[in-house]
């Protein structure tokens, strides 16, 4: 039996680190349906964004002011967006521990989310154009990175779970996978509606609007 032990052992592949169990199904559900209503707030502050923006003319005082206050939230929560992801490409590079990105993300989240809330309330004052298929883009792309934003949260929770020396290659297959794709879709989606906004603001300009 002895002499068997140390074949058998080294005949076993070595499996990726799979997450602990953050929580029971009854915290789990409840944590879902947090979500779920916290998606629902979101799509709604969203949609009454839009059709504020859309049918109430501000004039163009309040305009100005909404623009500014627009691009300040869009320095706020994007930038805060650029450092976090960076952090978390260190860490998939092994240059930080997965940890580091964690708590960074666990403390950019009032920043983050504080300038989404003022782009909405902002955007809804300066004056979108839905009949642009341009601006439709960019106003599906907040929504979406909004929703993405909610949705990696119980990744992010398995992440954390893991020891804190643990490599990205590490990771199970699954929460990888969940985790690039969040990424992807945050970043696009980020891109996107900046430069569309860039592209209207200037347009605007030169149409003298």
């Amino acid at each position: 039996m002895t002499a068997d032990t140390p074949t058998t052992s080294k005949t076993l592949p070595e499996p990726a680190i799979e997450p602990a169990l953050v929580s029971a199904d009854p915290a789990k559900g409840r944590q879902n349906a947090r979500l779920v209503l916290l998606g629902v707030l979101c799509t709604a502050g969203w949609l009454a964004s839009v059709l504020v923006g859309h049918n109430v003319d501000c004039g163009p005082e309040l305009h100005r002011i909404g623009l500014a206050v627009h691009i300040l939230a869009l320095v706020l929560s994007f930038g805060t967006i650029l450092v976090v992801d960076w952090l978390g490409l260190l860490w998939l590079l092994g240059k930080v521990q997965i940890h580091e990105s964690g708590k960074l993300e666990t403390a950019a989240k009032p920043l983050i989310w504080g300038g989404l809330a003022l782009l909405l309330a902002s955007g809804a004052l300066i004056d979108p154009d839905l009949t642009n298929p341009v601006t439709a883009i960019k106003l599906g792309s907040v929504l979406v990175l909004m929703l993405n934003g909610l949705s990696i949260a119980p990744a992010m929770q398995q992440l954390l779970a893991l020891p804190p020396q643990t490599r990205f290659s590490e990771v199970a297959r699954k929460l990888r996978l969940r985790l690039m794709v969040a990424l992807s879709v945050s970043q696009a989606c980020w891109w996107t509606a900046v430069l569309i906004g860039l592209i209207n603001s200037t347009l605007r300009r030169w149409a003298g609007s």
